[in-house]
């Protein structure tokens, strides 16, 4: 009886040996109820499993190490994410061995942890290569300070009066963002962001942005309020950041967000809808037909299809949305700031610009398509959950209905959500 969850299974993930610990752990994500294998078990938490352990070249060694998959975010009565740590070791050329714990309270000491590390770096190091900058209750820089054009090379009548979204790219920051963040480090004494940011020039550098509240904490509300921004080019610590990144958040297959990256961001937008309701929709995209294609083509061509399809999402969503893999060839964008109508205007433009498209797989051209379901945040949609159920209800309707094309999410579909779903 060891007090970690363990399995054995075969290459192909075929269950030999099973723990209680790791039963009870993995039971509640059997869609069926059965504990056969192990990467069907886990497709929706890992989609990724299967092809990490086919493209893992050595005969012996850790596949992957304490990776984070992130269940039961916003599920009714439940205030916080539970996160499973996988650790997956390949014993020999026939079989595998996975450690599978719950890490959820140590995960949220460690973040808390991180981001006062985060917070202390900012003030104590590279202090000679940072702005900082006075900003108002609406996030507008008040004054000018030397600092400001040192490091993006803004002039003062450039910036003054400006809200700080200047010093983001285009589509890196929305009016709404723009206060949730003063907001956020109302509430928690500090927001803390990093990632890329524009000159004046218009070129891009790797930089961080701390906002902190200059107010007292009983002014939070009032008129009163002021704060400080600190930019600092981080640039030399670029590719590091992002391995960490990547290596935590990241699908192995496509380069998206993974599941639990999804999550985290979905849930903050949710804190932000709460807080001050705006438009928030939900996207659900899915290859139609993806099983045959794996059939007639092989897995590697299947792979291809779903690095295309990762490569399309991202030139068609925007950077403040929060776009992952959550699935085998699901795939889920969360777009702040937009109506249904805006909503259903880029899933169709997406759905114009795969179906012309084809993938070329040694010297063979695969066409596909993806058909899409769209659902908006609503008063009574109970968190993030319902609103994946409702954008995967339209979904199917729209496989249902032809695929390759969109379907709003509306209460009548409800009735035909239990029926048989096509692929």
């Amino acid at each position: 009886m060891a007090p970690i969850g363990l399995v054995q299974a075969r290459s192909d993930g075929e269950i030999l040996m099973v723990n209680p610990i790791c039963a009870q752990l993995l039971m509640p994500l059997s869609r069926n109820g059965e504990l056969t294998n192990l990467f069907t078990a886990l497709e929706g938490l890992a989609p990724d499993l299967r092809h990490r352990v086919q493209t893992f070249e050595s005969t012996h060694g850790m596949i992957c190490e304490a990776m984070h998959l992130q269940i039961n975010a916003g599920a009714q009565g439940r205030k916080d994410s539970q996160i499973l740590s996988l650790s997956l070791l390949k014993l020999d050329a026939e079989r595998l061995m996975a450690v599978l714990s719950d890490v959820t309270q140590s995960v949220k000491r460690d973040r808390e942890l991180r981001q006062s590390q985060a917070w202390i770096n900012t003030l104590v190091t590279g202090l000679i290569d940072y702005a900082l900058v006075a900003l108002d209750e609406c996030g507008r820089l008040q004054s000018w300070n030397a600092s400001i054009g040192r490091v993006t090379g803004f002039e003062q009548h450039e910036v003054v009066g400006q809200d700080y979204s200047l010093f983001y790219p285009p589509d890196g920051m929305s009016a709404d963002r723009v206060l949730d963040r003063l907001c956020e480090a109302d509430e928690s004494g500090w927001s803390l962001d990093e990632g890329w940011r524009m000159r004046s020039d218009g070129t891009r550098y790797w930089g961080s942005c701390l906002i902190a509240p200059l107010h007292a904490p009983d002014e939070a509300q009032s008129e009163a309020r002021a704060y400080s921004l600190i930019i600092r080019d981080v640039s030399d610590r670029r590719e590091a950041t992002e391995a960490l990144r990547n290596s935590v958040s990241c699908d192995h297959l496509t380069g998206l967000a993974n599941r639990r990256a999804f999550f985290d961001g979905a849930e903050l937008e949710l804190q932000r809808w709460k807080r001050a309701p705006r438009p928030l929709s939900m996207v659900m995209i899915d290859a139609d037909h993806f099983k045959r294609i794996n059939d007639l083509h092989g897995h590697a061509a299947g792979d291809a299809v779903l690095r295309h399809l990762a490569a399309g999402l991202s030139a068609t969503f925007r950077a403040i949305d929060v776009v992952a893999r959550i699935g085998g060839e699901e795939f889920v964008a969360l777009l702040p700031g937009t109506t249904i109508e805006g909503a259903e205007a880029v899933a169709l433009r997406l759905c114009r610009s795969i179906a012309e498209q084809s993938v070329e797989v040694d010297g063979t051209p695969i066409r596909y398509t993806v058909s899409v379901g769209i659902a908006a945040m609503e008063e009574g949609v109970e968190g993030i959950n319902t609103l994946i159920q409702r954008a995967d209800v339209a979904m199917y309707a729209a496989k249902s209905n032809g695929r390759n094309r969109v379907e709003r999410w509306h209460a009548d579909l409800r009735r035909a959500s239990s029926a048989a779903q096509p692929a």
